[in-house]
């Protein structure tokens, strides 16, 4: 009944036009206990315990709070000015008036709607969904304690916290006396108003900062300086045979692996770009034969007994078990001598060699597509009775040579000892660890695992997981809050940015109260309407 009263007095007593509903007032004569909300889209619980230690806390620094809001009405008008110039080009690009890139409209989206671009690959599962909830408990709270906290450094008093849930999102709200909120100067109550938003705009900052210090505070229980570990390896993915909870990733394809992050980059550098380099109709003068290939130093003897000729072009038939392999091409040591000519065409013919993955990673590297593995000017360093052979992949394909190692005591001892990731492709199978070969799509392989950058010194395994956790609650409560300051800064209605656009246009005192109304209006309007187009331009 509450809820419902507040709204008519905000259509129908023009003198409340400033209220919100992220910044609910109440305009009671008396005090008394509130009643609690439920319906079928929207219930609340409602308590005044927190009334008076927030009023007390307010007035007992309210010079400092005052100084401290002051600056967060400066970052609410630049969001709002921001946002605006924002939905301006919006409008402009719904028109074909100007052009965007892909990079500029995810930024929009992030910062307007709280709608990231999400890697390819990547899907969100019921623990992202969990952390979404909390961050935005979070989020919510931080505002509206933002606004508790300006409205009792004016002396304005609180009627009653409110935890509630719409439809399926969580948040919480802070219900003001209107009368004294409305006796209040302007530009008090702007910075009210504005508090949530700057509040909002520091709880980025603080998780920002947090996530940066993250390795110098977790040090003493944690190492962050090596490999990432797996914290879980679900039964779909496509590493399920081969990674368990526990190891650590050491390098792909050579490249060593310091953290999470690289894990998902070097991957999606694996895709993006080493795939131009594994179409097989870039052979040169005889078919069989690659360019910019990563490939293996094969010993001859093992060439003859895997060597399969006089295959129809393009086509390489292997035994399940065992692996195409064709040569890469290099003016140092290729040489086409497989009874071949280049400049026969009735006499061209494939050759390919079917080879066990297991035994050809345990060789020396070749070719020029290993990352950081090739340090001499020629890229294929083969001896004498040896051949550079690369991996045959279909389209869509690539390979990937994945490093790891335990984390038993006695293997954590050999880790530490370990050589360059340069030379662990000669690291044998052993019970601490060894290589495995990967063909498919890297980028939904890196996804499919999570790991966590943080080795636990001592403690049992669970407390593995306490980093990983924090680090998804900072990220995801970073970008929450960053889109409900921004949301909030919308000149839209029921948002706080309709309340801070009306009290920055009663500064202007030429204008008359109609005149100022009439201003308010059309700009509610006007970013109502460019929202929306905004809004569908991002679903369409």
């Amino acid at each position: 009944m509450e809820v419902d009263s507040r709204r008519m007095r905000r259509f129908g007593n023009q003198r409340h036009t400033r209220n919100n509903t992220l910044l609910p007032l109440h305009a009671a004569s008396h005090h008394h206990v509130p009643n609690n909300t439920i319906s079928c889209w929207y219930c609340d619980y409602k308590v005044s315990t927190f009334n008076k230690p927030l009023f007390h806390f307010g007035r007992r620094h309210a010079r400092f709070l005052k100084v401290w809001f002051s600056i967060g009405v400066g970052f609410a008008l630049s969001a709002l000015l921001g946002v605006t110039l924002i939905l301006l080009w919006e409008l402009a690009k719904a028109f074909h008036l100007s052009g965007g890139s892909n990079k500029l409209g995810n930024l929009r989206s992030a910062l307007l709607f709280g709608l990231p671009s999400l890697p390819s690959g990547f899907r969100l599962s019921l623990a992202d969904a969990g952390y979404i909830c909390i961050s935005t408990i979070i989020s919510v709270v931080v505002h509206e304690f933002g606004h508790a906290v300006a409205a009792t450094s004016e002396g304005i008093q609180i009627e009653y916290v409110a935890i509630f849930i719409a439809v399926v999102f969580p948040g919480a709200l802070v219900a003001f006396n209107d009368e004294l909120l409305q006796s209040v100067p302007h530009w008090n109550a702007l910075s009210v108003y504005s508090a949530g938003i700057w509040h909002n705009a520091v709880c980025c900052a603080a998780c920002g900062l947090t996530l940066f210090l993250l390795p110098m505070f977790l040090f003493p229980l944690y190492s962050s300086s090596y490999s990432p570990m797996v914290l879980d390896v679900p039964r779909t993915s496509p590493l399920s045979d081969f990674l368990a909870p526990g190891d650590v990733i050491v390098s792909v394809d050579n490249v060593p692996i310091r953290n999470a992050q690289d894990w998902l980059e070097v991957n999606t550098l694996r895709y993006n770009i080493k795939l131009h380099n594994v179409n097989i109709s870039k052979h040169t003068g005889e078919l069989g034969v690659v360019n910019r290939m990563k490939g293996y130093c094969v010993p001859s003897f093992m060439m003859e007994e895997g060597k399969i000729t006089g295959l129809p072009e393009n086509q390489y038939a292997c035994p399940s078990e065992l692996t195409a392999f064709v040569k890469v091409l290099c003016s140092t040591n290729i040489t086409l001598n497989d009874d071949q000519s280049k400049t026969d065409p009735s006499n061209r013919r494939s050759t390919i060699y079917c080879l066990n993955a297991k035994d050809v990673v345990r060789l020396n590297k070749c070719g020029d597509d290993w990352g950081l593995a090739s340090t001499n000017e020629s890229d294929c360093t083969c001896t004498q009775d040896e051949l550079c052979l690369a991996p045959v992949q279909e389209p869509g394909s690539v390979w990937v040579e994945i490093t790891y190692s335990r984390t038993s005591p006695e293997c954590s001892l050999l880790e530490r000892k370990r050589l360059p990731a340069s030379e662990t492709s000669g690291l044998k199978e052993t019970n601490c660890g060894g290589t495995f070969i990967f063909v498919g799509d890297p980028i939904s392989m890196a996804h499919s695992i999570q790991l966590t950058s943080y080795l636990p010194r001592l403690g049992p395994k669970f407390v593995a997981y306490f980093p990983n956790l924090l680090e998804k609650i900072l990220v995801w409560t970073f970008h929450v809050s960053l889109a409900l300051a921004f949301l909030n800064s919308l000149p839209v209605y029921f948002l706080d940015g309709e309340s801070i656009l009306d009290a920055t246009l009663s500064h202007f005192t030429s204008l008359s109260a109609r005149k100022r109304k009439t201003v308010l209006r059309l700009c509610l309007l006007g970013g109502f309407l460019t929202s929306v187009i905004a809004l569908f331009q991002e679903l369409l």
